[in-house]
């Protein structure tokens, strides 16, 4: 079974646009159980955060699937900090857990995740990905 983390705005695009990509990852495939998805304490708490934020309320944040995805997610500690250089430093945990579990990182942002700085992590869009699966 393929292992993936998810970045937040894969999380956040599910549930603003259902049918949509990131919404197939989310519905058909990791919560159906064909893929595995991995979290850790941080990683969750920032879900939790961003899903709850004002903003989102009109969209019906939380979405009623959030605790469910948190419970199927295979849950390791918190990794060690990110060291190598990536332009947004506050994305580091989610290369550290994909590099620790052996996942492939899934995110609507490539450009926070530059090749020299993904220290060997398997980072795609989230069509890249549906089109692996």
């Amino acid at each position: 079974m393929r292992l993936v983390v998810l970045d937040t705005n894969v999380i956040v695009s599910a549930g603003i646009k259902p049918g949509s990509v990131p919404a197939r990852i989310v519905m058909d495939w990791a919560l159906d159980g064909q893929v595995q998805m991995v979290g850790c304490p941080r990683i969750v708490r920032e879900y939790r955060e961003v899903m709850n934020r004002d903003k989102f309320r009109r969209y019906g944040f939380p979405p009623h699937w959030l605790d469910f995805l948190i419970e199927e997610c295979l849950q390791l500690q918190d990794p060690d900090p990110w060291t190598l250089p990536i332009p947004d430093p506050k994305e580091g945990p989610f290369l550290s857990l994909a590099q620790a579990a052996g996942a492939w990182l899934v995110t609507g942002n490539l450009k926070h995740f530059p090749e020299p700085g993904r220290g060997g992590v398997i980072v795609v869009s989230p069509a890249d990905y549906l089109a692996r699966l």
